[in-house]
């Protein structure tokens, strides 16, 4: 039962990011129909973005408590996403659209693709450790542990997730999302500049992206020019299981996947009589992709979105 447990404190932590990236993927999706790929990329920019911040704040001598370091650095990440993915809807997708669905993906990986070689340029091909700022105190329950970090970074994403669609919902930005994502021409002749909403759904989407790369970066101590490709894939993953295009869908099927490849990380050898360890566990998250598209292509809460005209 203890490592049961675990497993689903574990999982809660990692399904929480996941959830967050994957708010990223449904909405641009829910408003253009088409899938981001390079939105890993940005997630892999704001954890990077935040280390270098930090790391010259402290090279400076400015002794800050860790959280206000944090802070400070998401306070650039933030606004660096937003302004890239502003860029990226802005250069490689609005010219696109329209056109066959072909086109945006190959031009999503390949926007992926240039933006993992700037990392390089940049930061280079090495890890780059978190300074150890912040508080990794264990905190017991149940006879299972969780860091006090991993509590913040789940009530965060929680925080974060109800205030998006909260934001959805009810204020007029949100009516005019909902209104892009039924009929991009309808809503045009009501007075809703469609443009301005699909690049503003990307910034949202890039700012969310920021956090939860730091908060990746923080929970694994370490950020790298590639980390941003798989958590992307587990994402997107995460939102089909969901159900693409609808935001309480990726909420769920973010935490949804992270509890499933927690416990199958745990429980894999057991299963297999040893013969795969924990560090397969990348396989189980897209054999859920596999088997949510054999059997469920539309995803576990359905997809709110109508057929275009």
């Amino acid at each position: 039962m203890d490592i049961f447990l675990q497993q689903i404190l574990n999982g809660l932590v990692l399904g929480s990011i996941y959830a967050l990236i994957a708010l990223g993927y449904t909405m641009v999706y829910g408003i253009m129909g088409l899938i981001n790929f390079a939105h890993g990329e940005v997630v892999m920019f704001g954890a990077m973005v935040t280390i270098t911040v930090i790391t010259t704040l402290m090279g400076m001598g400015i002794n800050l408590p860790g959280p206000a370091l944090v802070l400070i650095g998401l306070l650039v990440a933030i606004p660096a996403c937003m302004l890239l993915g502003f860029t990226i809807e802005r250069i490689a997708y609005r010219p696109l659209r329209g056109k066959q669905r072909l086109a945006p993906l190959i031009t999503a990986i390949g926007v992926s693709i240039v933006l993992q070689q700037v990392a390089i340029l940049i930061w280079g091909r090495n890890y780059i450790p978190f300074p150890q700022i912040l508080d990794h105190d264990v905190v017991t329950i149940f006879g299972a542990s969780i860091t006090k970090l991993q509590i913040v970074i789940v009530v965060l994403c929680l925080a974060i997730m109800a205030g998006l669609l909260l934001m959805v919902e009810r204020t007029k930005l949100g009516r005019a999302m909902r209104a892009t994502s039924q009929n991009p021409a309808v809503a045009g002749l009501m007075g809703v500049n469609v443009n301005t909403i699909i690049s503003t759904t990307f910034v949202i989407g890039s700012g969310l992206g920021a956090i939860a790369g730091v908060m990746v970066a923080t929970n694994y101590e370490q950020a790298h020019y590639y980390m941003g490709f798989m958590i992307g894939l587990k994402a997107f993953t995460a939102a089909v299981l969901g159900g693409i295009g609808n935001l309480g869908g990726a909420v769920a099927g973010g935490i949804l996947l992270g509890i499933i490849e927690s416990l199958g990380a745990g429980y894999i050898g057991t299963l297999t009589g040893g013969f795969l360890g924990s560090n397969y566990q990348d396989i189980i998250a897209f054999m859920v992709l596999i088997l949510v598209l054999i059997f469920r292509p539309s995803g576990l809460l359905g997809e709110k979105m109508a057929d275009r005209a």
